[in-house]
């Protein structure tokens, strides 16, 4: 008897592709602390334009990248960012926009499909003229996909109404972009139409790449300096992210395809229960039901 295994843990585990080795073993470098390594400059400025953006920043996580645009959107120590209670950056950042940002989280509930209802986003944002009392709010962030909602997709629309509401308080919009290429493709939408952080997840295996303006990324580059973040020949790293843009990102609905074919495989075995409408992406979540002493023992496992 032939037993296969698939290891379904998560994307993280991916391993980089022969093609993505060979481009780091060759990769032009330079010190990019200096400005000067070339395949970092190519990646930025493709990633720019790719989201319609000025300028583009590498950084070695999407932790890090998370926590530098939170830094320079809120300058103000004791600032209020309004952000999703079952967020990424809520949940599995270990706080650092607190501990390290100086920065106060104010929790809006997320709903099933990741989103938060617009007006508890709304009512969530302070009013500055209680100010002397209260931190000022200054950012909305939100994520796309939303992995805590099993990789659900935020629509352009929804992130426009926050971007009003933001607009309208004067306040900035921060979009954690973990899996932004996957909510493009799922949505049929440019990824630009998507906005503003994305951690290219497609298989190459470091790095995260923030967007924005110039002023905004220099900024930027200050704080990932002083975040340890600053290094030197990352063309290496950058070779393996050009080649997962050009190989990669069409493979990605045949990801969302097998995952919705896992669901429903899935749902047919016994004491599986599975939303398959709300697998959107590459993600699918499902409860295990199983019953020893009477007692009924739910077990969740995250993504595909």
């Amino acid at each position: 008897m032939v037993t296969r295994s698939v290891d379904l843990r998560s994307d993280t585990v991916t391993r980089p592709t022969d093609a993505m080795r060979e481009a780091m073993a060759s990769a032009e470098v330079d010190d990019d602390i200096l400005g000067y390594d070339p395949t970092a400059r190519h990646l930025e400025e493709e990633m720019a334009k790719m989201m319609g953006k000025e300028a583009a920043l590498f950084v070695p996580s999407g932790t890090m990248g998370n926590l530098i645009c939170v830094m320079v959107h809120c300058e103000m120590r004791g600032s209020e960012v309004i952000l999703g209670d079952n967020s990424h950056i809520h949940v599995y950042e270990n706080g650092g926009i607190s501990t390290i940002g100086g920065v106060h989280p104010k929790t809006v509930k997320n709903e099933e499909d990741g989103t938060m209802e617009l007006g508890a986003i709304e009512a969530a944002i302070r009013d500055p003229k209680g100010s002397t009392f209260y931190p000022s709010t200054m950012l909305i962030c939100l994520e796309n996909t939303h992995a805590n909602s099993g990789g659900r997709c935020l629509s352009a629309e929804y992130t426009d109404s926050v971007g009003k509401i933001a607009k309208r308080h004067g306040l900035k919009l921060h979009i954690d972009g973990a899996r932004l290429f996957n909510a493009s493709i799922a949505l049929g939408v440019p990824v630009h139409r998507l906005l503003t952080l994305f951690r290219y997840r497609l298989g190459a295996p470091v790095g995260t790449v923030i967007v924005g303006s110039h002023t905004f990324i220099e900024k930027a580059k200050t704080l990932r300096k002083t975040l340890g973040g600053g290094m030197r020949q990352i063309g290496v790293l950058c070779a393996a992210a050009l080649v997962a843009l050009q190989e990669n990102l069409p493979k990605l609905q045949f990801d969302h395809k097998k995952a919705k074919l896992l669901a429903e495989g899935l749902n047919q075995m016994k004491g599986i229960r599975i939303n398959a409408a709300a697998v959107e992406t590459n993600m699918v979540r499902y409860s295990w039901i199983w019953r020893m002493d009477q007692d009924l023992l739910l077990r969740n496992c995250a993504r595909v």
